[in-house]
Formats: structure tokens, C-alpha cells, sequence
């Protein structure tokens, strides 16, 4: 079992869904969990509900990740409490889907800017801290359409293509420094936003799964475990698919 106690870990997109299920995950292992959402509200009524649950150390921050202002005054208020940031996961996202001809320049850009802006901003700041302790994991959360791509989502894929070729770069930057960098590509993960997907087209879905399910939020946090832990201490620069098959 991987052991993360005391490691202080930054999730953003931590208060719903795969993020969710990573700050309880980790929480559970013995981590001190700092999760981050849109809305400081939110996001604190979900620390202390993970913490009742796990027993851990959690807190909440609002964020705005494309602020990068804002990434320096979390990831400070996360480092003056806790001392250190061990394991960062990027997490958080959005989606502006449309078919490229009807597709608007907003769309793309807010896309691009909140899913590869925010890697970019809470990376480059949270680096600045594990290189002073020379080490640290970062586990980015992209998807298998950055892989495959996806009609209507040429502005997601695009991003989450670009995530997987901005951790190599970090992987190949920092590897000297006792900083690993990897990716999860999750597959169909049941969330609360894939709830509305009517039955038959999630059968369809199914079909496409070699292991003849769609995925649950532990089967990712289960994998950023691993990938946070010492258990993967040889591993960086690498995507693994948590897809049940499905890319395979």
C-alpha cells in the first residue's frame, strides 16, 4: 500500500468529482491535502467534509487558476501552513464544446487558458518550492481525447494533448532535481457530469471498454496514489491511460 503520510499535497479542481476522490484517496493514505475550487466556500465546506471522513489534514482554497496572481497567494497560504508542497495534481478544468466552424475565439481561449494556462501557472509556482527541497511528484490529469481527440472538443483535446507535451518537457527539466512529472489520461469516469448521459448511449460506451464499464473516481485517485508515492520513484515523463482498454 502506498504510504503518504505527512506529504502535503495540492490538488486544484479538488471539490467535485475525480478531484474529490483523489483529496479523499490521498487523505486516507496519511497525506495533509490542500484542495482548491472556484469558490472558497465550496471548497472549505469539502476539506472539512473529507477530513470528518478520513481523519486527515484538509483545507480549502477558492482559485481561480488562470490567475496566476491568485495560484501565488494559494500556493503561498498552502507552504506558510504546511512548510513544503510534496505531490501537486493538476486537476483542474473546462470544456467550451463545439464543432471547429462554429467554434468561437472565446471558446477556444477560455479552453486553452484555463486547462493549459492553469498547468502553466501552478506548476511553474509550485516548482519553485519542490526545487528548493529537491523533490517532489506532479501527476497532471489530462484524458484520452488528448490522445484520440473528440468531434466537437478540438479545443479540449487540444489542451490536453498540450498538457501531456508540457509534463514531458517538465519530466526532461527537472528529473536532475528529484522532481518527477507524469500523466493520468482517465477514460468515461462516472462523475456528477456524466450523470445526464442518457442509458443507452452510456451502454454504447460501454461497448467500447474492454473491461465493459465506465471508470470510477477511485480507479484515477488510485493510480495518482501510485504515482505520488515511493512505489513509482522510477517513473516520469510517462501517460497512463486509466481507460479500462478502451485506447488500447
Amino acid at each position: 500500500m502506498q504510504d503518504l503520510k505527512g506529504r502535503v499535497t495540492l490538488i486544484t479542481g479538488g471539490t467535485r468529482g475525480i478531484g474529490r476522490e483523489i483529496a479523499a484517496v490521498l487523505a486516507g493514505l496519511g497525506a495533509k491535502v490542500a484542495l482548491t475550487g472556484t469558490k472558497s466556500d465550496v471548497a472549505e465546506k469539502v476539506a472539512s467534509e473529507i477530513q470528518a471522513q478520513t481523519g486527515g489534514e484538509v483545507v480549502g482554497y477558492g482559485l481561480d487558476i488562470a490567475d496566476e496572481a491568485a495560484v501565488d497567494r494559494v500556493v503561498n497560504a498552502v507552504t506558510e501552513r504546511f512548510g513544503r508542497v510534496d505531490v501537486l495534481v493538476n486537476n483542474a478544468g473546462a470544456t467550451k464544446d463545439n464543432l471547429v466552424l462554429r467554434m468561437s475565439s472565446e471558446e477556444w481561449n477560455q479552453t486553452i487558458g484555463v486547462n493549459l494556462g492553469g498547468l502553466f501557472h501552478c506548476t511553474k509556482r509550485v516548482l519553485k518550492t519542490m526545487l528548493r527541497q529537491r523533490s517532489g511528484a506532479i501527476v497532471n490529469i489530462s484524458s484520452i481525447v488528448g490522445l484520440t481527440g473528440n468531434a466537437g472538443q478540438a479545443n479540449y483535446a487540444a489542451a490536453k494533448a498540450g498538457m501531456i507535451g508540457f509534463t514531458k518537457s517538465v519530466a526532461k527539466e527537472y528529473a536532475t532535481k528529484g522532481i518527477r512529472a507524469n500523466v493520468i489520461a482517465p477514460g468515461f469516469i462516472e462523475t456528477d457530469m456524466t450523470a445526464s448521459i442518457p442509458e443507452a448511449k452510456k451502454k454504447e460506451l460501454t461497448d467500447r471498454i474492454p473491461l465493459g464499464r465506465l471508470g470510477h473516481g477511485r480507479d484515477v485517485a488510485n493510480v495518482v496514489a501510485f504515482l505520488a508515492s515511493d512505489l513509482s520513484s522510477y517513473i516520469t515523463g510517462q501517460v497512463l491511460c486509466v481507460d479500462g482498454g478502451m485506447v488500447m
